[in-house]
């Protein structure tokens, strides 16, 4: 699925931050200076996104989750949404410190939230004290809060998706420390060496997230549908091996007489 310059274009993905505050390891992914702003190359932007889909696909095909990360007020509803859409691991509020490199204790939190769901459909939540049944909603909502769109990662990522790396340095921090493959929308004013898959694009507008987030995750879809594919093919040859044999029986009998 081909990107087309002149989408990111409209949606702004081209603008980068003030020319003093860029990092100079970005030069090769600006085009141009304008008005004291950078100028991302939309043509490296789209070789990139393509790369990155690419790279995305394969790794969903695979079964591996990739965990979303964008705690910014512009990108948490996109994310959200999107990665939700193909069923994957996102966290919108704040990185909870070890989430990659103490992994066994977040998922005891998260095994904490099924444990709270367990007891009100059994009927324990309902013998606890009034104040106990209180403290318990509030933790459940905590966790919920903090953990709930990660419920159903039972293994670390096979990749981590990022938008804004200063941002987000401790989950940067994190993945690189297990190698863990980091894609990410690279702003002018981040250093792109962080990151294994760099997608130079203005991190700042909700457009260009959303304009980058649909690329990744229809890329995402589409290997989730391949892995759909080749689980299904083994049942409909067994479903058609009976008949092919019985198609040979019949063959054999007619050619008997």
């Amino acid at each position: 699925m081909a990107v087309e310059v002149k989408e990111l274009l409209e949606a702004g993905v081209h603008f980068g931050h003030l020319t003093r505050k860029w990092d100079p390891n970005m030069a090769p992914y600006v085009y141009m200076e304008r008005n004291g702003i950078h100028i991302i190359n939309l043509y490296k932007t789209a070789a990139k996104m393509d790369e990155a889909g690419d790279a995305l696909a394969k790794i969903a095909a695979s079964g591996r989750k990739i965990l979303f990360v964008a705690t910014k007020k512009q990108a948490k509803d996109i994310v959200s949404e999107k990665a939700g859409a193909v069923n994957m691991p996102y966290i919108t509020e704040r990185w909870p410190g070890g989430m990659l490199t103490n992994f066994v204790t977040i998922r005891k939190a998260v095994k904490k939230m099924a444990t709270i769901d367990r007891m009100k459909k059994d009927g324990t939540f309902m013998t606890l004290s009034k104040k106990e049944r209180l403290q318990v909603d509030r933790l459940r909502a905590k966790l919920e809060k903090n953990l709930g769109s990660i419920n159903d990662m039972t293994r670390l990522p096979g990749a981590l998706f990022v938008v804004d790396i200063k941002r987000e340095h401790i989950a940067i921090k994190e993945a690189q420390k297990l190698n863990i493959p980091i894609f990410a929308m690279v702003d002018t004013n981040s250093d792109p060496r962080q990151v294994d898959y760099v997608i130079p694009a203005n991190d700042d507008a909700s457009k260009s997230i959303d304009k980058i987030l649909t690329h990744v995750t229809n890329a995402i879809a589409g290997g989730l549908s391949e892995r759909k594919a080749e689980k299904d093919a083994p049942k409909t040859e067994k479903k058609a091996a009976p008949a092919k044999k019985a198609e040979k029986a019949e063959v054999a009998k007619d050619e008997e007489e």
